[in-house]
């Protein structure tokens, strides 16, 4: 009889360009990222939801061009003319929606980017009309940049980020178990993510292999309270 050996291991999540699946949802964001030395204006925005793939391609971006990655809301403490002499990838801009000392950096860095002719990745979950950006200035930068969004996924792309998810975490399910999530899960990369999560933790508490059964407990649960609080992005 199979058998899944569950461990706490550190989930290593593969960010290169082989574990990126391209699929009709995706496929413009893909080509975008890898014809970026042709974006208009040097900077483009990447949106989609929560666990869509975003931070995957600006690592795969990063990589191509050499480029750093910061976090929106570190932008405030960082010396932005050493960060605007090369590429840069800033994630989850909206974040800094009303936060006058980050807005100011971004726009400060936005210019210098571009006077030093570098390209600039910017992230977000919606488009930049809906960021909430105060600054006008900033804000009119933003809307006027070229954008790019990863959609909700077909069946090949949840299965493709299913397999990805189990194997960030060391984790063989049984065949079945992954046809089985795709029929029978919401449709979103977050629930993908959250659901692969909950099998881990479920596997190893109860020493049980990741099959279909387990996969249909957990499902059943899903929306309980307090189930997913432990959940990372």
């Amino acid at each position: 009889m199979h058998r899944q050996l569950s461990f706490d291991l550190p989930v290593r999540a593969a960010l290169g360009r082989e574990d990126f699946f391209v699929a009709p949802a995706n496929a413009m964001a893909v080509a975008l990222i890898e014809g970026w030395q042709n974006w208009p204006g040097r900077k483009l925005v990447l949106e989609g939801p929560k666990g869509a793939g975003k931070t995957h391609l600006t690592h795969v971006w990063a990589q191509a061009a050499g480029a750093r990655i910061i976090t929106a809301t570190a932008l405030a403490d960082t010396d932005i003319p050493a960060l605007a002499t090369g590429h840069v990838a800033v994630e989850d801009v909206p974040l800094i929606a009303g936060k006058a000392a980050a807005e100011h950096a971004l726009f400060h860095l936005h210019n210098l980017i571009l006077a030093e002719g570098q390209s600039l990745l910017l992230t977000a979950d919606r488009p930049a009309a809906h960021w909430g950006l105060t600054l006008p200035d900033l804000a009119s930068r933003m809307q006027g940049t070229t954008a790019t969004r990863l959609d909700a996924p077909d069946d090949r792309l949840l299965t493709a980020v299913l397999a990805k998810l189990f194997a960030d975490r060391q984790l063989i399910p049984t065949p079945d178990t992954i046809p089985y999530l795709v029929t029978h899960m919401d449709r979103s990369f977050d629930s993908a993510r959250q659901l692969v999560a909950m099998l881990d933790t479920a596997a190893l508490s109860q020493g049980r292999p990741i099959n279909r059964k387990l996969a249909a407990e957990v499902l059943e649960h899903f929306i309980q309270p307090g189930f997913l609080d432990n959940s990372q992005d």
